[in-house]
């Protein structure tokens, strides 16, 4: 007998009759002998409306009232699955994040998960109980409810299951695993048995989707065994009640993974735009003096590169803000000039960030070398590099991205394996 959190997203949980299909996944794990709590996310598109509803009422809503409003998608899913559960046999309750209750920091919106008491949720395993708790949402230091960001359902899975020592967390989804990389550019994309947190949480913030960069870093941190899998498999399809080797994707501890490859996925984000400041001052403080603006902006940098100074006097400095913030980045760095002082900007929109991620980087020579190569072949320019231990990040021109996924995803034989 083991513990499980199952994670159901919106769109596992769409309608009434993808509700009951849930409710079969779940009695499976019941009858399996297994401990079970449900995390679950409002019905797909519900979060928009509501979202939508709030913006019309008045753009400059009270944060605190857009919590209240944006909340009860979750709550009504977690009351139809314990009624659905229940209709089949199981002995279900719903939970809302108060009542276990989930608290949080104050950031209505955006808030972060602080501590969870699972002492409630043990007893009621003890008692048989499934537990369906609404996720996306806790209880603030203001005894408000807050909820946790876009995606934030995941991280609430995997924070429950944190708290309740479950043996594993598994996030159900509309895919059935993690990709090598995204198989809507390449076909050939495999899906991977296994994959380390350190490469997830690469690959979920450089552009997959799957899994919320948060969710995965709150894995990593607790050590929390983490599956991802497909609840549009039937319940009852050979090998979805092996517990050791279901379908999907397990994310763990890098130590698990018997033979590691030297690159395990290519992820890509479109989107991105490139700035570039010309001849700015070469002395200390510069640099805080111009992304300390942009960060008090909420404009999330990434790529930095800059040259080294020749003549100990100026310099150049080229990074990269998603196309959206553009705009707005601009407006701040011409704010700074007179303070910094260059001479000019530059800038190019519709730019893709094309990352080659792999612990196996971490002892093996010549991965960049070969991701260089490829690109020159089939003519793709490289506008800028980033590396890590585990990570290699290229900047390129919009148009190319696909040619480049599939080149880097056949170079290194990810297509083969």
């Amino acid at each position: 007998m083991a513990r499980i959190v199952m994670k159901f997203g919106g769109t596992s949980v769409a309608d009434i009759s993808r509700i009951r299909n849930v409710a079969r996944h779940v009695k499976r794990e019941v009858d399996s002998g297994h401990e079970v709590a449900v995390v679950v996310s409002a019905m797909s598109g519900k979060t928009n409306e509501l979202v939508s509803w709030t913006r019309e009422a008045s753009p400059m809503h009270d944060a605190r009232e857009y919590d209240a409003v944006v909340a009860s998608g979750e709550q009504v899913t977690s009351g139809l699955l314990a009624i659905a559960l229940q209709n089949i046999g199981v002995n279900a309750r719903s939970w809302q994040g108060w009542q276990i209750p989930i608290r949080t920091d104050n950031a209505h919106g955006a808030a972060r998960i602080l501590d969870i008491d699972g002492t409630e949720l043990i007893s009621r395993f003890k008692q048989g109980q499934v537990a369906v708790i609404a996720g996306f949402q806790g209880i603030g230091p203001d005894n408000r409810i807050a909820t946790l960001g876009r995606g934030g359902s995941d991280t609430s899975a995997v924070a429950i299951a944190a708290a309740v020592k479950a043996d594993r967390c598994d996030i159900y989804t509309d895919v059935d695993g993690v990709y090598t990389t995204d198989p809507r550019i390449e076909p050939k994309a495999r899906r991977m048995n296994r994959i380390s947190f350190e490469e997830m949480l690469e690959m979920a913030s450089l552009g997959a989707k799957v899994l919320q960069v948060r969710s995965v870093e709150l894995a990593m941190v607790h050590g929390v065994r983490t599956f991802v899998r497909s609840s549009f498999v039937e319940p009852d399809a050979p090998g979805m009640a092996d517990f050791d080797n279901p379908p999907g994707t397990l994310i763990c501890d890098e130590d698990e993974i018997v033979e590691q490859q030297v690159v395990t996925g290519i992820a890509y984000a479109k989107d991105e735009a490139q700035i570039s400041l010309r001849r700015v001052a070469d002395r200390p403080g510069v640099a805080a003096g111009i992304f300390g603006p942009l960060a008090e902006a909420n404009i999330n940098v990434d790529m930095i590169v800059q040259n080294i100074s020749e003549d100990g006097k100026s310099t150049d400095m080229t990074f990269t803000v998603p196309s959206a913030d553009i705009d707005k980045a601009l407006a701040v760095l011409e704010k700074i000039r007179p303070e910094i002082g260059f001479d000019a900007v530059q800038h190019d929109a519709g730019m893709s960030k094309i990352s080659v991620i792999g612990i196996g980087m971490r002892s093996h020579a010549g991965v960049a070398a070969t991701a260089f190569k490829a690109l020159a072949d089939k003519g793709i320019n490289i506008r800028a590099i980033t590396t890590s231990e585990i990570k290699i990040s290229i900047l390129i021109d919009g148009p190319y991205t696909e040619l480049a996924v599939r080149t880097l995803h056949s170079v290194y034989g990810l297509d083969k394996q």
